[in-house]
């Protein structure tokens, strides 16, 4: 076990709290610190850094490495993927909010995810929760699975379109990590034992 892990009385693991601090999330504590106040200071950045160390002081997390390579072309290829489905799926929306004669289909839909990366699963449920129409209601971290709410699936042929739709951000976040395999996917978030 190491040293920055303890044991619960259960036999899992938590990070120890004086190593739960970690540097780069107290520098992003202390800038939207200053964007919630609208104003860069000396004052500001301190007390949103000291904001950000208690915090993760309070409430340990293990530390998330990142091993990959950010891909720029596959980001902006992704982007538009993003703003695309974002256009379509409000399309889509408007069109249930005005149809009078039928009533939505909605579904929960569960996704097994391609990837064993936490940092992926986290992602790709970030992007899609942001796409309207669906939000995720469930990340379940054992089995990487998602769980969406989605406002109209009609049958089953649009559970379908949407565990692709799933799928496919899912691609796009792992390109955009740089990591073709799902062997590499599962490195990247490594947790210290």
């Amino acid at each position: 076990m190491s040293p920055e892990m303890r044991r619960r009385r259960d036999g899992s693991s938590r990070p120890r709290r004086k190593s739960a601090v970690q540097p780069w999330a107290v520098v992003w504590f202390a800038v939207v610190w200053c964007a919630f106040w609208r104003d860069v200071s000396v004052a500001n950045l301190l007390s949103g850094a000291a904001l950000g160390v208690l915090v993760q002081w309070a409430f340990p997390l293990p530390p998330l490495r990142f091993h990959g390579t950010l891909r720029p072309l596959a980001l902006v290829a992704m982007l538009g993927v993003f703003l695309w489905q974002m256009l379509r799926a409000s399309i889509d929306v408007a069109r249930q909010v005005l149809r009078v004669r039928r009533d939505p289909a909605p579904a929960v839909v569960a996704v097994d995810l391609e990837s064993s990366s936490d940092f992926v699963l986290t992602l790709t449920a970030l992007v899609v929760g942001l796409i309207p129409g669906s939000i995720v209601v469930e990340a379940r971290r054992s089995t990487h699975t998602l769980f969406l709410h989605v406002l109209d699936a009609g049958d089953a042929a649009g559970v379908e379109r949407e565990r692709r739709r799933v799928l496919a951000v899912e691609r796009g976040v792992t390109r955009v990590l740089g990591s073709d395999r799902d062997d590499a996917a599962s490195t990247q978030d490594e947790v210290r034992p």
